[in-house]
């Protein structure tokens, strides 16, 4: 598996998935019928953000999107947003897109990371950035409004790097 800088032609392959998912309303805070344009203005921020997508082959198994999560004096601390392609899960897509943001960021010069909104019902997600060095730093109770489960919290995780 290769991480790289997302490139404009990888959309037709992030598109489809990146739609599913938001579509879904289980993992990601986005409106559910988001645009195709709305979605690219999102995930192709400029500089100085970052995206990057993990390939096999010719395969894109996921894509992450990273940059500041605040201007000024807060400018130090990052934040970033990640979807693997479920036709691709349990295959490390989500840990290597992870590790990568997060050596990326520290080289970038930033201090700190920090997820402004885990579903705390994506318990993979929240194992997986754990596992990473993530910790809970707050819970925004029934912030989310899940298809399933209902009012759902939104987990603020953080690191220093």
């Amino acid at each position: 598996m290769l991480i790289r800088d997302a490139r404009p032609d990888d959309w037709p392959a992030i598109w489809p998935f990146m739609r599913d998912i938001a579509a879904a309303g289980e993992t990601f805070s986005w409106d559910r019928g988001i645009s195709e344009e709305s979605a690219w203005e999102r995930w192709f921020p400029g500089l100085p953000g970052r995206t990057v997508v993990a390939v096999e082959g010719d395969s894109v198994l996921g894509t992450a999107v990273s940059g500041p999560n605040h201007e000024g004096p807060a400018a130090h601390v990052a934040t970033a947003s990640f979807m693997v392609d479920p036709a691709h899960a349990g295959r490390g897509a989500g840990r290597a897109l992870g590790r990568h943001v997060l050596d990326q960021a520290r080289a970038d010069g930033f201090r700190a990371m920090q997820f402004n909104a885990v579903v705390e019902t994506n318990t993979r997600a929240v194992g997986l950035w754990r596992s990473l060095g993530m910790e809970i730093v707050g819970t925004l109770p029934q912030a989310f409004h899940h298809p399933v489960h209902g009012y759902v919290g939104l987990l603020v995780m953080y690191r220093l790097l």
